[in-house]
């Protein structure tokens, strides 16, 4: 893959992806997440808006895909889908999303981060989860980018994934777009989750995240569960939040840009992107982009 200059770094994101395939089905039957809702509506304009018209290839680490022992890399040239969802529309198990997949990408990302001192390797077992699948179809219907997916590591550690994500930073200079998907907030009624621990949990994830563009926040991740309003209700258990981990991981503080930016166009800074929510506000979808 050919180098891209720094001044045109591809922006890393988080995205919310919702439940299952929402997106693909008739309004009303899963929240406020239909085909026609606005959610479903701001990730079909994502490309355009944020000017995603040069990405070369995609990497996903995708909530929905975990190994006990090392990062797994999808290296199939081909990948076919996994309806990793249960209870839905007969339509959503024929869903199709024909992207190429990208062996050689996959093979050099399990480089990287071995070289990061974190274990992983490739795999060609696997299918797409709908962790890629479902944004993915929204955002670049085409299916013409190579994709490459990583799962997580089931201890769900948060440096481990920081880690993941700055051996990547990499790849962003030469146009692959890092997506972390997962979900903003992820809590139910047996957690305690409300409209109020969501919208809290999600204003100090936008903390972190703007945070991020001057101040390595490893240590701040590292103590979410202290830190953050809501943790609990909102991530108990956190493998919805572990992507943007990564995703913070594969920034880099620049202080200066910063600093020198005067418009919000060239901004060094994270912009939360959307700040959408289903079921009465209590799960949010939140997404985040990072330029730095």
């Amino acid at each position: 893959m050919s180098h891209s200059s720094s001044s045109t770094l591809t922006p890393a994101l988080f995205l919310s992806h919702g439940g299952g395939p929402c997106f693909f089905m008739p309004d009303g039957l899963r929240g406020e997440m239909g085909v026609n809702s606005p959610s479903a509506k701001w990730f079909r304009n994502l490309a355009v808006e944020q000017k995603l018209d040069d990405v070369k290839a995609i990497v996903v680490i995708s909530a929905h895909w975990e190994d006990s022992e090392a990062v797994l890399v999808n290296s199939h040239a081909s990948p076919a889908l996994l309806y990793d969802y249960y209870g839905f529309p007969p339509d959503t198990y024929k869903l199709e999303y024909k992207a190429p997949g990208h062996p050689k990408l996959a093979k050099r990302i399990a480089a990287l981060i071995n070289k990061a001192g974190v274990k992983a390797k490739t795999t060609d077992k696997r299918g797409w989860d709908h962790g890629v699948f479902v944004p993915l179809k929204l955002v670049f219907p085409k299916a013409d980018i190579p994709v490459v997916e990583l799962s997580l590591v089931s201890t769900l550690d948060p440096e481990l994934h920081y880690k993941v994500g700055q051996a990547l930073r990499p790849l962003r200079e030469e146009g692959v777009l890092i997506v972390g998907s997962g979900q903003a907030t992820h809590g139910n009624a047996g957690s305690g989750q409300t409209k109020h621990t969501a919208t809290s949990f999600v204003e100090w994830m936008k903390g972190v995240s703007d945070l991020a563009a001057t101040t390595d926040v490893l240590d701040t991740i590292k103590q979410w569960k202290k830190r953050a309003p809501g943790a609990h209700a909102s991530h108990p258990r956190e493998e919805h939040l572990v992507p943007w981990f990564a995703v913070l991981g594969s920034t880099k503080p620049n202080r200066e840009a910063v600093e020198q930016a005067t418009s919000k166009t060239t901004s060094a800074t994270t912009t939360q992107i959307y700040d959408g929510a289903a079921f009465d506000g209590k799960m949010s979808l939140a997404a985040f982009r990072f330029n730095n």
